[in-house]
């Protein structure tokens, strides 16, 4: 197994944005956007900003760099991020030449690579996010585990699978090199370790409303701090916060988000879980397989190319509340995500109370669930967690 090439789904869209001048693709570190763009601009010329030399020729002499490496197919400039300057170099270029294709950036801090795309390459960027593996990927690559403790566990990051490396030897090091390297650069953290316990206080809070009080409490920081925090977090795709929907169907409605982790591999080493038999009795099974269908949901969209019109529904006193709702304009899919193995009756009652409150009928209604049957109902559709990697497709 070791040093396989997983193929990546988004490998066949990245052709649709090759009319841009430059095509972007962002994402977690170690999510695999290298390989990626290596595999799919073989005759490209590689530069990688973290080489020192390669930074400092990029940051003292932008023109005279561009000019150095020009050639007839093309530059990748990998994790870009760490010189933003140059892209107002890049935008000449590409206003100047015409040249789809020519220019391949990669980045893993998402607000660097925003506001500087937004301020530099507006219109002239074809943007992708790079996610670790999904379910779809590891399926097709035959490497999907069959228990849901152990996916829950090993989480997505394709080193993991690529070169079989174990879990427990992989996110400690993910989470000191993150630490260590990424926010330094990023804030001015006075102490580490402090980070790293928010880090697991907010692990410990997965599928839960966002509480910011109650994470300054907790770990002893103001909530200025807090907010601070996560947006590192957020930018460095650790954590995401989903939103929730916006109509309130005459019902007052939750304006807070939930918060997740993009990989729950890394929730389950913060949280200490040291093995995926232990997940059978933690009580973080159900948030984290919520956190694991809803993760993978998101990535078959930016698998695709295009956003994640992913919310989830909760009314103010908490009697209704959806897991995930997909806005798909003209149809408004509901899912209740739940760790049993059974498919209990029980699953679809939150739904039937959601379909009499926002009109919708019961065929846009979905469970996914750890079972291993895919079953159609009068109340909806119980899918099985395998099944529901290629759920997107089918709504």
């Amino acid at each position: 197994m070791e040093n396989m090439y997983i193929k990546r789904a988004l490998a066949n869209v990245i052709s649709r944005f090759i009319k841009f001048p430059v095509v972007g693709v962002f994402g977690p570190r170690q999510s695999g956007k290298t390989v990626l763009v290596q595999q799919i601009f073989k005759k490209h010329t590689y530069l990688n900003f973290e080489d020192p030399l390669i930074r400092a020729y990029a940051q003292e002499s932008p023109r005279e760099f561009l000019r150095e490496y020009e050639n007839k197919n093309g530059v990748i400039l990998d994790e870009f991020q760490y010189v933003p300057e140059i892209l107002s170099y890049i935008q000449l270029e590409s206003d100047a030449k015409d040249r789809p294709g020519y220019f391949v950036l990669t980045g893993s801090q998402n607000f660097l690579t925003n506001q500087a795309v937004t301020q530099s390459l507006a219109g002239r960027i074809g943007t992708l996010t790079l996610l670790p593996l999904s379910i779809q990927e590891l399926k097709q690559a035959k490497l999907l585990d069959k228990k849901i403790s152990d996916a829950l566990f090993s989480g997505c990051y394709p080193r993991i699978f690529a070169k079989d490396i174990s879990p427990l030897e992989f996110y400690p090091s993910y989470v000191h090199s993150y630490i260590e390297r990424d926010v330094r650069q990023l804030i001015n953290v006075a102490n580490l370790s402090t980070f790293q316990s928010f880090l697991e206080l907010c692990a410990g809070r997965v599928g839960q409303l966002l509480n910011i009080a109650d994470l300054a409490v907790s770990c002893g920081i103001s909530q200025q701090t807090v907010k601070s925090w996560l947006s590192i977090l957020q930018a460095s795709y650790i954590v995401y916060l989903l939103r929730p929907y916006h109509t309130n169907f005459n019902k007052r409605i939750t304006k807070t988000p939930k918060l997740y982790f993009y990989d729950t591999g890394l929730a389950c080493w913060l949280l200490k879980i040291r093995a995926a038999h232990d997940l059978a009795v933690s009580s973080f099974r159900g948030s984290l397989f919520e956190n694991y269908i809803i993760g993978d949901l998101i990535k078959q969209y930016y698998n695709d190319g295009t956003d994640a019109p992913i919310y989830f529904w909760r009314d103010l006193n908490g009697r209704t509340e959806v897991d995930c709702l997909i806005d798909g304009g003209v149809k408004l899919t509901a899912i209740e995500i739940k760790a049993g193995e059974t498919s209990a009756t029980g699953y679809f009652e939150g739904l039937k109370r959601w379909n009499e409150i926002a009109d919708t009928p019961p065929t846009h209604n979905y469970v996914v669930y750890t079972g291993e049957h895919n079953q159609t109902r009068s109340t909806g559709n119980l899918v099985t967690w395998q099944s529901a990697g290629s759920l997107v497709k089918k709504l």
